[in-house]
């Protein structure tokens, strides 16, 4: 039976087979971005052809635990499963009947209560293997105000958002509560949700300690509680934080933890915090999703940048991902100036910015995403075909997750590698690790390869400016109209006219 679009969305499946090498990256001696430089063969650091640089990091993965206790067996289609007849009910309305492989395997075992260690490729349907069990194991009871009874922690804003358009539909058929608790937005509002009462909570680790520390959350009756992509947590620096939230969740509670990828800073996680697991692993060792093509384009420095502008220019949507909030500001103003449709995606913009940039993105109103590795993970945007690396990545990992973004729901998608010649062992390294065999290509621009391979084409050379759409401005001024001046605003406007009329 074919899957359907619903389950891919809300679960954020993508390429049912294939992914990088997980593995295969452990004895590699790259740099971290929070170790050391990785160098070029020279001694050098590593140059990024114009746009910006990180240093990378040593992966490996540890040992995967074993399970002292069988694992049920895998369900094939969710009837199969014990859940609440609400949620079958809903996953029927929204035409989802047969599970994605780690949903299938991992839900008889954390429907019944078991820790989970889930492993899975960008797009392989993790959201609705922790979700559905998590809301079928809270459904029928009902949270206390600030004590929330099932917690999922996920490293970025945009995946934590995803995980809750995801779950929210499933949430609703149960009456459950759900939450979003992330930075960038007002932490009153927030507060003033979990005051309310929230059995569900998503949640960055960052915002959620604020809130904790100011006693606008107790996890103390958390039972159930999910990392979702806690290796980027280790990366993104809030480890620290991590086990302290995880210290204050209900004792002998069910833990799940799911990843894309399982690194060594991950160990101490699964080690201190998951009892006798089920482990599910989801096509470790394949080497690249059947539906995408990989191409390394060998270009020249000085050619670099126009070669991205006529990239940007061709028809449909691309998303373009380079090293530095910097660097990505500069090569958007450099298109909109060349009369290409992009925006800018990073930390440095605002949640609400972030939010109508990938509005704007998935509704065609903006044709080229900018972004740094922010947009790697937790977004999903249906029919993007091309994903451009101008900056390469320096580790599989970003690989992996980069090129995620397209060739989802078992769809086409090609990613593509720009590599200037200083960037091309490191870069052969990398793919090995990764265990892929791209396409390469020596290229300009201009020419017909390029156009063939990403659908190149000459920009316009008109400048655009990006404004939010009609309906959205057409919202704000209708709700500006409407609202009422406060009472000493009022008074302000009396005097000054009052004195006006008495200086005429």
């Amino acid at each position: 039976m074919n899957r359907t679009r619903t389950n891919d969305r809300s679960s954020g499946t993508g390429s049912r087979t294939g992914g990088p090498a997980f593995g295969a990256a452990a004895g590699s001696e790259r740099g971290s971005r929070h170790g050391s430089p990785a160098s070029s063969r020279s001694g050098g650091p590593i140059r990024s052809g114009g746009y910006g640089r990180r240093p990378a990091a040593v992966q490996g993965e540890f040992a995967l635990p074993k399970t002292t206790t069988p694992a049920l067996p895998a369900v094939e289609v969710f009837a199969d499963l014990a859940m609440p007849s609400a949620l079958s009910a809903a996953l029927g309305a929204q035409g989802v009947a047969v599970p994605f492989a780690i949903q299938g395997a991992t839900l008889p075992n954390s429907l019944a209560g078991r820790d989970v260690l889930g492993r899975g490729r960008t797009g392989s349907g993790k959201t609705l293997a922790f979700g559905l069990a998590l809301l079928a194991r809270t459904a029928g009871q009902r949270a206390e105000p600030r004590q929330p009874l099932a917690l999922v922690l996920v490293p970025t804003r945009e995946l934590a958002q995803q995980v809750t358009e995801a779950l929210t539909p499933y949430a609703r058929a149960v009456k459950l509560r759900l939450t979003t608790v992330v930075g960038g937005m007002s932490i009153g509002k927030q507060a003033g949700a979990l005051r309310g009462g929230a059995e569900v909570v998503v949640a960055t680790p960052g915002r959620l300690k604020d809130l904790v520390d100011r006693g606008e959350c107790q996890l103390n009756q958390v039972a159930i509680t999910v990392l979702d992509e806690a290796d980027q947590m280790a990366d993104m620096g809030f480890m620290p934080q991590v086990p302290a939230l995880l210290d204050q969740v209900r004792p002998g509670g069910q833990r799940m933890l799911f990843s894309a990828t399982l690194d060594r800073n991950v160990d101490l996680l699964v080690r201190r915090y998951l009892t006798d697991p089920v482990v599910h692993s989801v096509d470790p060792s394949a080497g690249a999703v059947t539906t995408m093509e990989h191409h390394v384009l060998h270009v020249h420095g000085s050619d670099k940048h126009r070669m991205t502008t006529e990239i940007a220019a061709r028809d449909g949507r691309v998303m373009m991902f380079l090293d530095t909030k910097h660097a990505v500001d500069r090569l958007t103003q450099d298109l909109l100036n060349s009369g290409v449709r992009a925006a800018a995606l990073h930390g440095g913009k605002s949640q609400p910015q972030r939010t109508r940039t990938l509005a704007q993105f998935k509704t065609g109103h903006v044709t080229v995403l900018v972004a740094t590795n922010v947009a790697a993970r937790g977004i999903h945007v249906e029919n993007l075909d091309l994903v451009v690396n101008v900056d390469p990545p320096t580790d599989p990992k970003d690989y992996l997750h980069r090129g995620g973004r397209t060739a989802r729901a078992g769809a086409s998608g090609s990613v593509v590698t720009l590599v200037t010649p200083n960037q091309r062992r490191d870069m052969t390294r990398l793919m090995q690790a990764a265990g892929i065999t791209p396409q390469t290509t020596q290229v300009g621009s201009g020419e017909e390869a390029l156009n063939r391979i990403t659908g190149a084409q000459a920009p316009s050379g008109i400048p655009v400016v990006i404004t939010a759409p009609v309906v959205e401005r057409a919202k704000r001024s209708a709700a500006s109209r409407g609202r009422r001046r406060p009472a000493s605003t009022a008074r302000r406007v009396s005097v000054r006219q009052s004195a006006s009329n008495a200086a005429a």
